[in-house]
């Protein structure tokens, strides 16, 4: 056991020393805050001096591209005119549909419900108030027992309808709007 220490230590040192033969450098290093740009530039004075030893010059080794072509627009292409587009009997159908079409006197759309309530002089209050300041609106007054109900105009789209809320509210304020049929082409009725 005494021989077996002494031995053992003499191969840890001698390891040790190893790994710090090994670690250690052949030259002192100077540390550089050069840029690659300063480095490349002190290699071109030594090149041009000859301190450097012998320096290649690798451009020539550069690949060169052409330079790319424009684009080519493509030829517009013709026009052709349509020949006998329509035939008998899609015309046929057009004229059916344009008369189905002139019949149709209901749509659905939007009416202003002006009035709601049981007394028919305050009805009719709001109605001729409405009619004086707006006489192009067509009203319906209807009284279903025991109620009376004021609706006024006949509006396809409900942006025409929230348009004539906001004129008609200051004459009845508790004006709001309805979807129902609304009568087509006042003009011919």
């Amino acid at each position: 056991m005494k021989m077996i220490l002494p031995l053992l230590r003499n191969v840890l040192l001698l390891s040790t020393l190893f790994a710090l033969g090994a670690c250690a450098t052949s030259a002192p290093v100077a540390t550089s805050t050069a840029t690659p740009a300063d480095t490349s530039k002190v290699r071109n004075s030594q090149a041009q001096t000859g301190q450097a030893g012998t320096v290649e010059d690798v451009s020539r080794y550069r690949p060169t591209f052409p330079a790319p072509k424009e684009p080519v627009a493509p030829a517009p292409k013709p026009v052709v005119a349509p020949t006998n587009h329509v035939n008998a009997q899609i015309e046929q159908r057009l004229r059916d549909q344009a008369y189905t079409n002139q019949n149709v006197k209901y749509a659905q759309g939007y009416r202003i419900l002006a009035y709601v309530g049981l007394e028919r002089e305050k009805a009719m209050a709001v109605r001729r108030a409405i009619i004086s300041r707006y006489p192009d609106e067509t009203d319906y007054l209807t009284f279903k027992q025991p109620v009376f109900r004021l609706h006024v105009g006949d509006y396809l789209t409900r942006l025409e309808a929230e348009q004539a809320m906001m004129r008609i509210r200051p004459l009845a304020p508790k004006a709001e709007l309805e979807s129902m049929q609304v009568l087509l082409n006042k003009a011919a009725y």
